[in-house]
């Protein structure tokens, strides 16, 4: 039986989760993988729709699978663009074989065994994982990411998550722990919990908090890191910044999702905080942990946003240097109350704004990165430079995989093992990057790398 598949996921980390369980489902029903669209039987594509330039990217891929597969292989679109805009695949489509909604994952085999073109479009809107569910980790070695909650409780006027993903859905601490064993147990070093919102982890099920969860995790014994994605600031609470402080194994690094800073841009926007409380929790988290490193994103072009409030950003930027920025122009999304707001700022304006702000932002960096050289880190070696096989590339506490820069290492003769850590002196900065020389292991496991 032909039987050989491949794998596409696009948009956050909480799809390449459910993307990994749909593959370990398939991978326990016999079938097998192949990175060769040209071999694969079935072509499983998880859609992402937050943003118009995610629909865009989906439909772009949709079309790319559907031109480069051999004309017997079988087509299946699974996620958000399924839930949300199921009737428009359809229609543009009509050479995918099965649709698969966002909460339906654990249908997959059911859609690539189907002879019949068909589709499950549940009541659910999003997927946790309960009990033995099989999961194929497709990250490197080294690390994996832990989906806590599903869905947003927040309500912000220019997000579509809550009508995508709907409402907030936690998962039990019990899960929880049986998940985070089952990944240290492979080998995982870091993980990586993610939701729409950590801080909101519980609020569903009573008074649960993501600190008594972080308290529960931290019982395990190992050494492994833990780190935090998507946390507001209004929920950096004191019992959140201590457990930090008092734990090394949680890193000390926060994606705090800010969006702006003009209190009235904030109101408008429906967020739960305000320029008092942003910047007061920075302060505090830099006042208990020195070390801390903050990610966030901010939105630029909000409907009214005046050329004085933005300006108000730039300042923010400059006076509350933060190690990632992520900055975004403001998407006018149907469904949403920003989107029906008056007011709309033209797109040159927006990309405008975005480019003087993540000017301000790289210069941010730069003197930042300064301040690291001469510093001595815990580095995971993970792979050759992209360009050269002369140069390797890991990543500190301090830079999450995928989104931030990383460390180049240039003289790296200690090194026996790509997923292992190792103490780097740092040397020089390149732009967002880093660039080191490895002094000596500090770990020992898997992958040997030819020397």
């Amino acid at each position: 039986m032909s039987n050989k598949i491949n794998f596409t996921s696009l948009g956050c980390p909480r799809n390449l989760v459910d993307s990994e369980v749909m593959l370990g489902i398939l991978l326990k029903a016999g079938y097998e993988v192949t990175e060769e669209l040209e071999e694969a039987d079935y072509l499983v594509i998880n859609t992402c729709a937050f943003l118009e330039s995610s629909r865009a990217e989906s439909k772009e891929a949709i079309a790319e699978l559907l031109e480069l597969k051999k004309e017997s292989a079988k087509l299946i679109v699974t996620g958000c663009m399924v839930t949300k805009h199921r009737s428009e695949i359809e229609k543009a489509f009509p050479g995918v074989h099965y649709l698969l909604g966002s909460g339906d994952v654990e249908g997959i085999l059911r859609a690539v065994q189907s002879d019949e073109k068909g589709e499950v479009v549940g009541s659910a809107r999003s997927y946790l994982e309960a009990g033995e569910v099989p999961r194929q980790l497709s990250t490197p070695s080294n690390y994996a990411y832990l989906k806590i909650a599903e869905g947003c409780r927040k309500g912000c006027a220019y997000c579509i998550i809550p009508k995508i993903k709907g409402p907030l859905r936690s998962k039990s601490k019990e899960q929880i722990l049986k998940e985070f064993r089952a990944l240290l147990s492979q080998g995982i070093e870091e993980v990586i919990l993610i939701a729409q919102d950590l801080g909101d982890y519980g609020k569903d099920q009573g008074e649960e908090r993501l600190s008594d969860l972080l308290k529960e995790l931290l019982q395990v014994e190992g050494k492994y890191w833990i780190r935090l994605l998507y946390l507001y600031p209004d929920e950096i609470d004191e019992p959140l910044m201590e457990l930090i402080r008092s734990d090394k194994r949680i890193l000390p690094y926060l994606d705090m999702p800010i969006q702006h800073i003009n209190d009235s841009i904030l109101k408008r926007m429906r967020r739960h905080t305000d320029a008092a409380q942003i910047k007061g929790a920075i302060s505090r988290l830099r006042e208990l942990i020195p070390d801390i490193h903050i990610r966030t994103s901010l939105i630029v072009g909000f409907p009214g946003e005046t050329e004085e409030q933005f300006e108000e950003l730039v300042s923010f930027v400059k006076e509350y240097p933060l190690n990632h920025v992520g900055i975004f122009t403001y998407s006018q999304e149907e469904g949403t109350p920003a989107g029906r707001m008056e007011e709309q700022i033209p797109d040159e304006v927006k990309e405008e704004r975005q480019a003087r702000l993540a000017a301000v932002q790289q210069e941010v960096v730069e003197e930042l990165n300064q301040k690291m050289i001469g510093k001595q880190l815990e580095v995971v070696v993970e792979n050759y430079h992209p360009e050269t096989d002369l140069l390797l590339v890991g990543r500190y506490f301090g830079q999450a995989p995928e989104i931030d820069g990383e460390v180049i290492l240039n003289d790296w003769q200690p090194v026996k093992a790509f997923g292992e850590r190792y103490l780097v002196e740092i040397t020089d900065a390149a732009g967002y990057d880093l660039i080191g020389s490895v002094l000596k292991p500090l770990s020992s496991k898997l992958k040997m790398v030819n020397t």
